[in-house]
């Protein structure tokens, strides 16, 4: 990954805030929603942190903090998933097989991952959704379609999933506090230096997404999904549109992304994205 950057990048007059249709007024982490949505959360990010995650797993960093090699962390990590939260042993959990279905009871943290790869906009991607609009307060914007009114057929067609998708699961909302909490340990890691990744995303127009103000120069200040998949490699954002969007996205809006953990995504170098206002530029190439 050498796609870094040290610093958020200026931008030209005031700062777009998140708009009040976008976001909850209460989330679970230690900044509100119009403040981590905004776009002066972009140019000057400082840490996110779930409420009580580190604190209540403060053994697991512990344990992390011993090893100085990924490979070995990233073990540790699944080891200690597995343990904590019985993902071998689900009769111990409390969900009996042959009373609950098969696919809710096997719902995990990996499999909500694999399934965003595979498709964003299905049951996965709005249990991912619905989780990030929990936590963070940023309300998602599209889900097979624009989300526009909570009466709106697609809508109730994005709560539907996401409350199918989490229904008899096995706490999958804290494995996914989790798994975010270590994915900012191993960024921090990965890039001490660095407050910011340049990612990439294909496009074919620019009005795909909700542009907030044009600046010129192929720059805008865009709304985006309150989830959404980038990658590190521009040559692999340009096989997907016709044009690249470019983001400086905080570390600390990173979910995670496929090198995290073995064989977590299908896509190389895709990154799993944390929305709300960005400043971003546009380019053919």
């Amino acid at each position: 990954m050498d796609n870094n950057r040290q610093s958020g990048q200026p931008a030209a007059g005031p700062p777009a805030t998140l708009p009040v249709n976008a976001r909850l007024p209460i989330n679970h982490c230690n900044l509100p929603a119009v403040i981590l949505g905004s776009l002066t959360y972009q140019q000057h990010p400082v840490p996110l942190e779930l409420d009580g995650v580190r604190q209540f797993h403060a053994e697991l960093f512990r344990s992390l903090a011993q090893l100085a090699e990924h490979s070995a962390r990233a073990e540790a990590f699944q080891d200690y998933m597995r343990a904590h939260f019985l993902l071998d042993h689900l009769d111990e959990a409390g969900l009996a097989p042959g009373k609950t279905n098969k696919k809710r009871v096997n719902a995990n943290y990996l499999r909500m991952a694999r399934g965003w790869s595979f498709d964003s906009d299905g049951r996965e991607g709005a249990t991912l959704k619905r989780w990030v609009e929990s936590r963070f307060g940023l309300l998602a914007r599209h889900h097979a379609g624009p989300l526009q009114g909570h009466r709106s057929e697609a809508y109730q067609h994005y709560v539907l999933e996401g409350t199918r998708g989490l229904y008899a699961t096995n706490a999958l909302e804290a494995q996914l506090d989790l798994l975010y909490t270590y994915c900012q340990y191993e960024l921090i890691l990965a890039h001490p230096e660095e407050t910011h990744l340049s990612l990439y995303r294909g496009i074919n127009r620019i009005d795909e997404h909700e542009i907030l103000e044009t600046l010129g120069g192929g720059r805008h200040r865009v709304l985006l999904n309150n989830l959404n998949s980038f990658t590190s490699s521009r040559e692999r954002a340009d096989e997907f549109g016709d044009y690249i969007l470019v983001a400086e996205v905080p570390l600390p809006k990173i979910f995670f992304f496929n090198r995290l953990l073995p064989r977590m995504l299908k896509g190389e170098d895709e990154y799993v994205v944390i929305g709300g206002a960005y400043e971003v530029g546009i380019s053919s190439f």
